[in-house]
């Protein structure tokens, strides 16, 4: 039977079991937060970035989860610089022009600020600069790709996190804390 965990992944945390990098001090990984054998990561999340990561011992089920072809709606609620109009909106539904090509439609909305736990580092806070929560759902994964649609309508991300995939979401599950999920 295939295992599938979800995985509320910490900001500064790499969606990895080794950090590779050996000309920099030693990151965080996944190795100080999962010890279930035999379980990785079906597609990635930015180490700048926090929430939903889903891991798995099934080939099969990790291709279905980050394969783009698969189209699996991936849901973030980003904290944006500044007020987005309707038409800024209107720019990441209809898809926007990235440097590697134009992305899917976009599912965008504004909703209130969540109730989130609180990030570390803080996000810097700007008196004069407003910003907005929005929740974006894409069905692709293109490197950074929620932070690129935001900057290229003007607004840039100042905290992603994602939300949801497909039918799993964090529900109630806190940074660092991880549980065992039905794989259907």
């Amino acid at each position: 039977m295939s295992r599938l965990i979800l995985f509320n992944k910490p900001y500064g945390v790499l969606s990895q079991f080794t950090d590779r990098g050996a000309q920099h001090e030693p990151r965080e990984t996944l190795s100080g937060y999962i010890a279930v054998p035999g379980v990785y990561p079906a597609g990635r999340l930015d180490r700048d970035s926090e929430g939903l990561l889903l891991l798995t011992d099934d080939g099969a089920l990790q291709a279905r989860i980050a394969d783009p072809r698969f189209k699996l709606p991936k849901t973030y609620w980003v904290q944006v610089e500044g007020d987005p109009t309707s038409e800024s909106l209107e720019q990441l539904r209809r898809g926007v022009r990235l440097n590697d090509g134009l992305t899917r439609p976009a599912e965008v909305e504004l909703i209130a600020p969540p109730e989130l736990w609180p990030r570390d580092p803080p996000v810097r806070f700007r008196k004069s600069v407003p910003d907005c929560w929005l929740s974006l759902t894409i069905r692709e994964g293109r490197n950074r790709q929620v932070r690129r649609m935001t900057a290229a309508i003007g607004h840039p991300t100042l905290r992603l996190v994602r939300w949801s995939i497909g039918g799993w979401s964090l529900d109630a599950l806190p940074p660092g804390e991880w549980r065992e999920a039905p794989a259907a």
